[in-house]
């Protein structure tokens, strides 16, 4: 299950992480983050233990959000050792998520 971070948790959660993280970018007022939201917690129900995913609400936390150049929302960025490897934004189908996902795992 995907879990919430924080401008003050990102670097020690996503950065330091020894495996592989995605970040959902999302706010409560977008509705394509609703969306994607089941999506992305059966992603990581299904990739537990292998990949981390976990949620940043840009409105409260902005800094994290202008460090990574995020314009809208959604956005996914995978983290691989401390660095952005790929990223999707909008509302993409599963399939589409789960491909990025996978790349990163090879």
């Amino acid at each position: 299950m995907s879990h919430a971070v924080t401008d003050q948790t990102f670097d020690l959660e996503v950065l330091q992480a020894t495996s592989p993280v995605v970040v959902d970018f999302w706010a409560v007022w977008c509705g394509p983050c609703r969306i994607i939201a089941p999506m992305v917690e059966e992603l990581s129900v299904q990739y537990e233990g292998k990949v981390q995913f976990v949620k940043l609400n840009v409105d409260e936390n902005p800094e994290t959000s202008m460090k990574y150049g995020i314009r809208s929302i959604p956005t996914l960025l995978v983290f691989k050792n401390g660095k952005p490897v790929d990223q999707v934004v909008g509302a993409v189908p599963k399939k589409e998520l789960q491909r990025h996902v996978d790349a990163v795992l090879n």
